[in-house]
């Protein structure tokens, strides 16, 4: 049981509600900051407990800060924590936010759990996030659930519009136009999908991945190309299953490979 879990456990303060294999998440991606001069942001303050237990876990060189609707949270500051009242889903108030804290080190999105709040909380703070930081974004299951907005493989989940990360981050290795390097490719190192949490790491990539080879060959390389007749005919083959592939492509159809 980590740190985490067990103040969770021992908790006889203010409330904390959580899903229980969510503490060892937090605490992978976010032990290597502890005892740091950080900023964390949650969104979401509930009865105000996670935020005394970030509190407590990252220790007293860490601000946090915290957002909700309810104005009553704002009674639940105390020494290195601030509380903005506000929806998550309204851009000018989340820009404000922006203006009003420093970059963030660690941001957790606990709050409505609508599709359009996570969407437009990740789109407005995303980019305040510093370079080697964590966004998570937590509730997920949500996306599923009908009452949210949800529904599996429904436009308009959070789930549907976070699969387009996965493009993003791999966008230094694609061909095609419709797929472009972007601001996201080159800050994130890393994405971890969790039951019902997804952890964006960020990391600054603004050169493409580099490949190398280091040592010597000793196995016949069986993808080499071919020489002799057969060479020949690989290199009829090779850009026909170029054009067919593309065809194939074009047509979103798996691609298609002969040897």
């Amino acid at each position: 049981m980590n740190e985490l879990e067990t103040y969770f456990r021992n908790n006889n303060a203010k409330l904390i509600n959580k899903w229980m294999h969510y503490f060892d998440i937090y605490d992978r991606h976010f032990s290597r900051f502890k005892g740091k001069e950080i900023v964390v942001l949650e969104v979401g303050v509930f009865q105000g407990g996670s935020l005394q237990m970030w509190k407590n876990y990252f220790g007293d060189r860490a601000k946090i800060y915290g957002i909700d609707i309810n104005p009553h949270c704002k009674e639940l500051e105390e020494e290195n924590v601030e509380i903005f009242i506000g929806s998550q889903s309204d851009r000018k108030f989340l820009r404000q936010v922006k203006e009003s804290i420093p970059p963030i080190d660690i941001l957790i999105d606990d709050g409505g759990h609508t599709m359009k709040q996570q969407i437009v909380t990740f789109e407005e703070l995303f980019d305040h996030v510093k370079d080697n930081g964590v966004y998570l974004c937590e509730d997920l299951h949500t996306s599923y659930q009908v009452f949210y907005g949800g529904g599996h493989k429904r436009n308009g989940t959070f789930i549907e519009y976070s699969k387009n990360f996965i493009d993003y981050i791999n966008a230094y290795h694609s061909e095609q136009r419709g797929l472009k390097v972007n601001g996201f490719t080159r800050s994130v190192g890393s994405l971890h999908y969790y039951d019902s949490i997804l952890v964006v790491e960020k990391l600054r990539r603004d050169e493409a991945p580099i490949h190398m080879k280091t040592g010597a060959a000793t196995v016949k390389d069986f993808n080499a190309a071919p020489t002799g007749f057969d060479g020949l005919k690989w290199k009829i083959k090779k850009p026909a299953l170029t054009v067919i592939n593309k065809l194939l492509r074009f047509f979103r159809i798996g691609g298609f490979m002969w040897r």
